[in-house]
């Protein structure tokens, strides 16, 4: 996904890119960061401009995504529609603190700063896939529930309770405290059982 800087003008320009499931799987490590989570394609439109020295990228993410659940682990797809705003100013002789941002702007021609709204360039040419892929990975969820009422698994007997129920009891956690319970009494100068101070 590179973006020609040196063929933008105020007027604006519209590009548009299609990731296939190998770009999600090189360029957004779902395995290590958002467990079994995938992302089988998506598309990109965005319009890119000058606004002076600077510019102004302006897009849309949209495809979908497939999360197993926390709680009742069946497989469920869920829509991603992420809109994002960019604004990068020229790098010029500037250098970034960190070895990341610095590594960033000599491969991509492009280093972003915390906020991922703001940035540098440099060069004629930008890559926008580990933009794209940042903008990915906080669109996906922290928490994957195929519903937000997902009543789970029943720990007893495995059966999922949104699809039937069982006889299983509810049994209830024991206190935290429980453990200082067994304990009391049993210290020196503490009181003996069943009295309090």
């Amino acid at each position: 996904m590179n973006l020609l800087t040196d063929r933008l003008s105020e007027e604006g320009r519209d590009e548009s890119y299609t990731a296939d499931p190998a770009w999600c799987d090189t360029h957004l490590g779902l395995h290590e960061a958002q467990g079994d989570a995938s992302v089988p394609g998506f598309d990109v439109r965005l319009s890119a401009r000058m606004l002076g020295a600077n510019l102004l990228l302006e897009g849309l993410i949209e495809g979908g995504s497939e999360h197993t659940c926390g709680r009742c682990l069946a497989r469920y797809g869920a829509p991603i529609r992420e809109p994002f705003r960019l604004v990068l100013e020229p790098a010029g002789q500037r250098i970034p603190a960190e070895p990341e941002g610095a590594e960033a702007l000599a491969s991509d021609g492009l280093c972003l700063t915390d906020e991922l709204e703001t940035g540098w360039f440099r060069g004629p040419e930008i890559k926008l896939d580990r933009f794209v892929a940042e903008v990915l990975l906080l669109a996906l969820p922290v928490q994957s529930l195929c519903r937000p009422d997902c009543k789970g698994l029943c720990p007893g007997c495995g059966v999922d309770r949104n699809e039937q129920t069982c006889d299983c009891s509810e049994a209830r956690p024991e206190s935290p405290f429980a453990a200082l319970e067994k304990l009391r009494g049993t210290l020196p100068g503490g009181p003996p059982e069943g009295e309090t101070r």
